[in-house]
C-alpha cells in the first residue's frame, strides 16, 4: 500500500497528465449534451477542440503540472482573454455545473474534490463580467 505524500501537487493527487485530460473531456462532454449549459456552450465555438487544448494546458500548470499554457502564451491574463465573453452568473453556474460533475465523477476523495470544486468556483466567480 502506497500512502499519499503531503506535499503532492493536485496534478499528482489527480494522476497527472492523462488524469487531466481526461477531466477535461468529460468536462467539455458535459458542456455538448447538459441542456443546463446552454448559455456557456454557445460562448464557445461550434468544435470544442481548441478550447480542450487550451483548458488542458492551463490546468496541467494551475494543478502544479507543467506549465504548458505560460510556456505557449506567457501569462493567462484570463480576465483579458475572457473579456470579450459575456459571463454573468448564469454562465459561471453553468461552467460550474460541468466541472463539478466532471470533477464528481472521476475524483473519489470528497476532501480533495471540495477543494477543487471551491477553487473553480473563486475562479469562475473572478472571470463574472457582466
Amino acid at each position: 500500500m502506497t500512502t499519499q505524500s503531503t506535499s503532492a501537487t493536485p496534478y499528482d493527487r489527480l494522476g497527472g497528465e492523462s488524469a487531466v485530460r481526461q477531466l477535461v473531456q468529460r468536462f467539455y462532454e458535459l458542456m455538448d449534451q447538459l441542456p443546463e449549459a446552454h448559455a456557456i456552450r454557445r460562448l464557445h465555438p461550434e468544435s470544442l477542440s481548441g478550447s480542450e487544448t487550451m483548458l488542458f494546458e492551463y490546468l496541467s500548470g494551475w494543478f502544479g503540472g507543467p506549465n504548458l499554457y505560460i510556456a505557449k502564451k506567457g501569462h493567462p491574463r484570463l480576465r483579458m482573454r475572457h473579456g470579450p465573453y459575456p459571463i454573468g452568473v448564469r454562465e459561471r453556474d453553468e461552467w460550474m455545473l460541468c466541472m463539478t460533475q466532471a470533477l464528481t465523477e472521476q475524483i473519489e476523495d470528497v476532501n480533495f474534490r471540495n477543494a477543487l470544486i471551491q477553487q473553480f468556483s473563486d475562479l469562475a466567480t473572478h472571470m463574472i463580467n457582466s
